[in-house]
């Protein structure tokens, strides 16, 4: 399986990531290209997407620059620092989350996004 390259665009950021080889990162990967309005929360960018997938190994805490699938709500989220449940410098998700690609850029580039703002995932040709 090749590598599965996406684009994020979330003004003021453009930022390519890549997916990992899960079943839940191909589901997304086959209903590119998104686009929905983005929440924040902590330092987290989170939205719904037209994928339901339930827990594929699910995390409780993800790495900075980790991008995930919350089944709960079935939406993208990108994690770029601590968020509301967060203990010390753990990045927590509000629950379990699949973890689906990795950012390939500076994940902190996010913090300048704000809530509201319009976020566009898209394939990346290789």
């Amino acid at each position: 399986m090749s590598e599965k390259k996406i684009k994020i665009t979330a003004e003021p950021v453009v930022m390519e990531a890549e997916l990992n080889q899960s079943q839940t990162a191909q589901q997304i990967w086959d209903a590119l290209p998104i686009e929905a309005s983005g929440n924040t929360w902590g330092d987290e960018i989170y939205f719904s997407i037209p994928v339901t997938m339930d827990g594929e190994n699910p995390q409780e805490v993800v790495d900075l620059g980790d991008l995930a699938y919350w089944p709960p709500g079935t939406a993208f989220c990108i994690f770029f620092g601590r968020t509301p449940a967060s203990r010390g410098d753990e990045i927590r998700p509000a629950s379990p989350v699949n973890v689906i690609g990795k950012l390939s850029g500076d994940p902190e580039a996010f913090k300048r996004v704000r809530n509201g703002t319009v976020v566009k995932i898209e394939q990346v040709e290789a």
